[in-house]
């Protein structure tokens, strides 16, 4: 997964990722290019997984 991905699906993703923990908001899902360590950070903190739990819920969004 690289940034180029996330970049391109990440309406996509951020949809998804919605249906599937219903507390995260708008802004924690806010994709701002240059952040992206940040945005992950967010998620982490608020979904209580690590940095790669994360990336393997991106990747299984975008590689079903």
């Amino acid at each position: 997964m690289n940034k180029l991905t996330i970049k391109g699906n990440w309406n996509e993703i951020s949809g998804k990722l919605k249906q599937k923990y219903a507390d995260l908001t708008d802004d924690d899902l806010l994709y701002v290019e240059g952040k992206e360590d940040e945005l992950l950070g967010k998620l982490q903190n608020k979904l209580g997984k690590t940095r790669e739990d994360i990336h393997d819920l991106i990747a299984k969004i975008l590689h079903p």
